[in-house]
């Protein structure tokens, strides 16, 4: 999975379970902390990133610091399914967290956003349900928006 670096200002939702996380970690490195003289990231990075425990957050400080380093280009939101509560008083999952700023989300990819998963495989059924759900209620096809997505190179899974 790698980034693509052909728009600096492009916006780019990362969706990780836990160790998932890592290949954005680079990315985030890379926008915010190298100093590469084809590359100045002016967009948006906004990572979800779905753990248990608040003591299973990886690189928590570092993503912390970006929010307070960068905050016109970087949103970070946790879920944490033994310590917080969806709004329908269930396990929050990081499905979750994507419903809740899903109208954001959707105009974004409207707008040529990138979306990333990655994490272990079964993340994925749930998320997609959700995305297939909140196109439904927008009145879209989400077979039509998912394969759009993918034709135009918006769609970036690794799972395992």
């Amino acid at each position: 999975m790698l980034l693509p670096e052909d728009d600096p200002n492009a916006t780019h939702i990362m969706i990780a379970t836990g160790t998932g996380v890592a290949p954005y970690r680079g990315y985030l490195r890379r926008m915010f902390m190298e100093s590469v003289p084809t590359f100045k990231f002016g967009g948006l990075a906004w990572l979800f990133l779905g753990v248990a425990n608040s003591d299973s957050l990886l690189y928590d400080d570092e993503f912390t610091k970006y929010l307070k380093d960068y905050p016109e280009n970087f949103r970070y939101d946790r879920a944490l399914s033994r310590e917080e509560k969806n709004r329908n008083g269930g396990k929050m999952y990081v499905q979750d967290k994507i419903e809740e700023y899903s109208d954001e989300i959707f105009k974004l990819l409207d707008n040529g956003a990138h979306i990333y998963f990655c994490g272990l495989k079964g993340m994925m059924p749930g998320i997609q349900e959700t995305l297939k759900r909140v196109a439904e209620n927008r009145g879209e096809s989400w077979e039509e928006k998912l394969s759009q997505l993918k034709k135009n190179k918006q769609w970036h899974v690794e799972v395992y």
